[in-house]
């Protein structure tokens, strides 16, 4: 088979089963049956004379030579989409696909639900998702288009191939079980900062993704000579914020969670008693992107989504 015969159709296929590790998925994500898929990766491994994807447990896992050909075929594909948008004028209401983001729960729990329902108003057949932040390497990632878009903390990508732009900045506030005993007795008003004492005195619940029991606070407490005592360390903020709803520790995350978290559970919100510093939020995606109409209106979409979280949260614009 040549170029001449070759059916160009089958490389959004290749492309839909390096980002899903799925026939079903990769099916889902472009509009095919799964036998449809599974007769273009029939015909793509008698093109390319090799198995492109093998499978191992549930996923469909790229063979070195499909990993050979991902970059070329992505690059092609988005400057195909590209030629393709700036022609055709972008209407919301036409799209009609999935979109990927990356994030941890900060996002999911706060973002998604506004972002979702901002996206349905204009764009009812677009389909949302978010994986969680640790699920990979955030360049890698967006670089074999896995995710979208990236919301993570500012980080130091030196691939020259990502974009990104400030999301909003996150500051940290502690948050205690209202009535907790060792704050009662120290006399801290809600929204005071805790003293030193009283904040090393309780023990902490910590958010880690990846299980370690120490994080920033624990930094900026060595740098004052003082230490705290962590008891629980869980994957997620919301998860902290319920666990010491209902217990005697005290956590610190950040204030757009505590504010939300506040509104369902029994929490008292205070200052820490040394200066965290706040975390930089920031949106990523592949360069490849950065003329896309369609990919430009979901930046547009998140950073309204975000505006509005910051208002309904803080009372703050982002």
């Amino acid at each position: 088979m040549n170029f001449a015969t070759f059916d160009l159709n089958l490389l959004r296929v290749f492309d839909a089963l390096l980002r899903e590790r799925s026939v079903t998925r990769a099916g889902d994500l472009i509009g095919l049956s799964q036998s449809a898929v599974s007769n273009a990766l029939s015909r793509l491994r008698h093109h390319f004379a090799d198995e492109l994807f093998v499978r191992r447990g549930n996923d469909m896992v790229p063979t070195p030579r499909a990993e050979g050909l991902a970059r070329p075929i992505q690059q092609a594909l988005a400057q195909i989409e590209g030629a393709v948008s700036e022609e055709a004028e972008f209407d919301p209401a036409q799209v009609d696909r999935i979109f990927t983001l990356c994030g941890a729960d900060f996002f999911s729990l706060l973002l998604m639900p506004r972002l979702r329902a901002r996206v349905a108003a204009v764009a009812p057949r677009a389909v949302l998702r978010m994986v969680d932040g640790a699920a990979g390497d955030v360049a890698g990632l967006l670089r074999d288009s896995v995710v979208d878009i990236a919301l993570e903390r500012d980080m130091d990508i030196p691939a020259d191939w990502v974009s990104s732009a400030a999301l909003l900045q996150s500051p940290f506030v502690a948050v205690a079980a209202r009535g907790n005993p060792v704050i009662a007795r120290a006399g801290t008003v809600e929204g005071d900062s805790l003293s030193i004492d009283t904040f090393c005195a309780v023990p902490h619940a910590l958010r880690s993704a990846d299980g370690s029991l120490s994080g920033i606070v624990d930094e900026v407490l060595a740098g004052v000579g003082r230490n705290r005592r962590v008891a629980l360390a869980l994957p997620h903020f919301h998860a902290v914020a319920v666990s010491v709803a209902t217990s005697e520790m005290i956590a610190v995350i950040p204030e757009q969670s505590a504010r939300e978290a506040a509104k369902s559970l029994d929490l008292a919100i205070y200052q820490p008693s040394v200066p965290i510093p706040s975390q930089p939020l920031r949106l990523y995606w592949h360069r490849r992107h950065d003329r896309s109409p369609v990919f430009g209106w979901l930046r547009e979409q998140v950073f309204a989504a975000v505006e509005q979280m910051q208002r309904e949260t803080t009372g703050k614009a982002g």
